[in-house]
């Protein structure tokens, strides 16, 4: 029967982890460390990212948006001046140029000698040469320079004036009383300096060796326009006057000055802006980096100067540190939270004062942590530098003896096969700070000042706790974890009168193999994972004492420990009868062990509690009573059915003293309390002739036995004969079965062999 039970229930387990592969399937260890590298580096990038964009300082693109807008802005001004300046000139001379052109067909069309008194009625100065310069007729002065050039002008080009004959270029002559003000481009464009112009008109009045004809409201600019006539043989110059206007050169000059004030007054504006914008960078990066408490730097300014700082030195060591004041809470209820932030900005100081001459950073990080990071060259030097810095915050404050706790993580130079130094990629200065911290941790049960190092040993716990928690849930599944029973004894008559249920965990990778419950259980509890094992313990328990009542067993109440922890659910107690019940286990064969430890949570919760396991049959019982806080109002308010001495009543002698006192009352406090009494940890057999006659009323302890598995535990239940007689005829029974199998088999083999 226990045969077939088995493979039945090997068979339930392989249909659940079939099940479970279905579901989803378990990814490999190194696929895991992987996709958590992967997601450690993309959050380090995107708070990079983040630092970055608070850091970077736009004032150089901004200055190289001013100078563009500047630039850009007196170019399109200038070139409209220009552009109107040119519609100004090209205008005039266009109107000058058809007089003077007019004119000269009037001498082509004539051969009379009367036509220069028809032509210097037109009031023009002109004068016809031919091909070799010699004059043929003049009226005016000459005032005609050697500059000269090509003009063509757009609405000269137009379709009537090209039947006129207008569609040539034009060939002109600067006049030489303007020479400095007027003169001819290469593409045919006249230029005219129109500032020389309005300083021109300034002190054209005071300036009597200018020959150029002006009056309040204007001045003329002479030049020569040269027209070919009668087939090319005879030029006839005309002089063109290009009357500009005040008012024009005013106005254009206004535009101009108008137009470089806007730009100017927008450039001087975004550059105001631009400097308050800076101020007010500044300004907040004060705010952003600088800590409310210490008025020195904070966290981020640590994360992000820490980060910089591990790159630009890659050729340096560096130790990250986490430096905390012990019982700095305490201070502050002692004192007030106003002396206590004044503490703590001492310490800043004497970080500041340390770290300052050298390429090194700190920070308070928060409550009293502060962040440090130092160069060194040997852990030597480290070490001493350390201790020099643990000796100064020791003596901050002559009143009070103060403590702290120093965590290093030392960071050294990376180096590949051939001692070439490398550069410190994904630095992650979250992740540094938290090995200091963890490092740190290992001081938590001192309150002595002290110093911890990040070693391979605190690495291996971390992968150990790693291991523990990738592998938990498919050691629950595949039930790797197994109970343990360590029996519990009458002391009079030796007798077994109970049990403790103990886990043990037993994983089929060689790399983990058996560990026991110290190696495993404390993590478990760290990160919540404990609640699972009560359940798994419960049910495993239940479902041994189900068996074994089956089997015709005497069966004894078994005790399991529920972890503080589990207290928080009020429904607790039902969770654990529904438990019970589903394998049809008796109530009162299962025992609910609790710490006294948990006593000191939510009272309430905990007795309601207590009251529902009682109501449901259950026995509850106080585990480790005076390990270490025991309290009589536990005693006093709580209903439990059970009292645990703690195994360190007993680690030395016993009776004979003050010993034997504390035991013996204690046990008497129980009986009045209508408590049973049980003594774990017992070794002596002469503890356990003390403990019968002081009316102990079990124990547990290696006295008698240590934790066994359920196997070697069944064989120390008495059974019931007439139960085992009925399993014993029913194997005989299934053997003749099997033996009359066989022979059938044998002889139908036989009988084919005949055949």
């Amino acid at each position: 029967m226990e045969e077939i039970k088995n493979e039945v229930q090997n068979e339930n387990v392989s249909e659940v982890k079939e099940e479970i592969k279905k579901a989803k399937p378990i990814d490999t260890s190194k696929k895991k460390e992987e996709s958590k590298i992967e997601k450690a580096r993309k959050k380090q990038v995107k708070k990079k990212k983040k630092y970055q964009k608070l850091r970077k300082n736009r004032v150089g693109l901004t200055l190289i948006i001013c100078v563009f807008i500047a630039i850009l802005s007196d170019g399109l001004i200038t070139a409209f001046a220009s552009m109107l300046v040119s519609y100004i000139v090209d205008s005039k001379f266009t109107e000058e140029y058809k007089a003077i052109s007019y004119m000269s067909k009037m001498y082509e069309a004539s051969s009379d000698d009367g036509i220069f008194d028809l032509l210097n009625k037109e009031g023009r100065t002109y004068y016809i040469a031919d091909t070799h310069g010699n004059v043929i007729y003049k009226n005016g002065e000459n005032t005609m320079g050697e500059s000269s050039g090509k003009v063509t002008l757009p609405n000269i080009n137009s379709d009537a004036d090209s039947r006129n004959g207008l569609n040539q270029d034009i060939k002109i002559y600067v006049d030489r009383t303007t020479e400095n003000f007027v003169s001819i481009d290469q593409n045919g464009k006249i230029n005219i300096e129109i500032f020389e112009i309005v300083k021109l008109m300034n002190n054209l009045k005071d300036n009597n060796t200018i020959s150029i004809n002006y009056n309040e409201s204007s001045v003329e600019l002479p030049v020569w326009i040269a027209i070919d006539v009668r087939n090319g043989t005879q030029i006839f110059y005309g002089k063109a006057n290009l009357k500009i206007y005040f008012s024009d050169a005013l106005y254009i000059f206004i535009f101009f000055a108008a137009g470089i004030g806007l730009v100017s007054i927008i450039v001087i504006a975004l550059l105001i802006n631009l400097i308050s914008s800076v101020i007010n960078q500044k300004r907040i990066n004060t705010v952003f980096y600088t800590d409310p408490v210490t008025g020195g730097n904070n966290w981020m300014w640590f994360a992000t100067k820490g980060g910089i700082l591990l790159k630009a030195k890659k050729k340096f060591n560096y130790a990250v540190m986490d430096v905390v004041l012990v019982k700095y809470r305490n201070y502050c209820i002692c004192h007030s939270v106003t002396e206590g932030e004044e503490l703590l900005i001492k310490v800043d100081k004497i970080l500041r004062d340390f770290t300052k001459k050298k390429p090194e950073v700190h920070s308070h990080y928060a409550s009293a942590n502060f962040a440090l990071m130092l160069k060194y060259n040997t852990k030597e030097e480290l070490e001493t530098r350390v201790k020099e810095l643990l000796e100064k915050l020791e003596k901050i404050d002559g009143q009070h003896r103060l403590t702290f706790h120093i965590g290093v993580y030392p960071m050294e130079v990376l180096r590949d096969a051939n001692g070439k130094i490398l550069k410190r990629k994904d630095i992650d200065i979250d992740r540094e700070y938290n090995n200091a911290c963890t490092a740190r941790d290992t001081l938590a049960d001192c309150d002595d000042s002290g110093i911890a190092f990040y070693d391979e040993k605190l690495v291996s716990e971390q992968r150990w706790v790693e291991e523990v928690m990738n592998r938990f849930k498919k050691a629950i599944a595949n039930e790797e974890f197994v109970v343990y029973y360590q029996p519990k004894y009458d002391p009079k008559t030796d007798k077994l009168r109970g049990a403790e249920a103990l886990i043990r965990w037993n994983c089929p990778d060689d790399e983990i193999g058996f560990k026991n419950p110290g190696e495993f259980i404390p993590i478990l509890e760290r990160n919540g994972a404990i609640p699972d094992i009560d359940h798994y313990m419960i049910e495993h328990v239940a479902r041994d004492q189900k068996a074994w009542l089956d089997a015709g067993y005497e069966c004894v109440p078994i005790s399991v420990n529920v972890s503080r922890a589990h207290f928080i659910e009020n429904d607790l107690a039902y969770q654990i009868k529904e438990c019970v019940d589903k394998i049809g286990t008796p109530h009162n064969l299962i025992e609910i062990e609790v710490t006294e430890s948990a006593f000191f949570d939510d009272k309430k919760v905990m007795i309601d509690t207590i009251l529902k396991l009682k109501e449901y049959g259950f026995m509850v019982s106080m585990d480790d009573f005076g390990s270490g806080y025991s309290s009589l109002n536990s005693l006093k308010d709580m209903p439990l059915d059970v009292l645990k001495l703690d195994a360190e009543f007993f680690r030395g002698e016993v009776s004979g003293g003050r010993g034997e006192i504390v035991v013996s009352e204690a046990i008497k406090l129980a009986k009045n309390l209508n408590m049973v009494t049980v003594a774990e940890g017992v070794e002596e057999r002469e503890q356990v002739e003390f403990l019968a006659k002081q009316g102990c009323d079990m124990i547990q302890g290696y006295v008698y036995d240590k934790p066994m598995p359920a196997d070697n535990y069944m064989l120390k239940m008495e059974r019931d004969p007439e139960a085992a007689r009925k399993e014993e005829e029913q194997k005989e029974a299934e053997n003749d079965d099997l033996s009359s199998e066989e022979e059938k088999i044998n002889e139908d083999s036989t009988e084919r062999a005949e055949n």
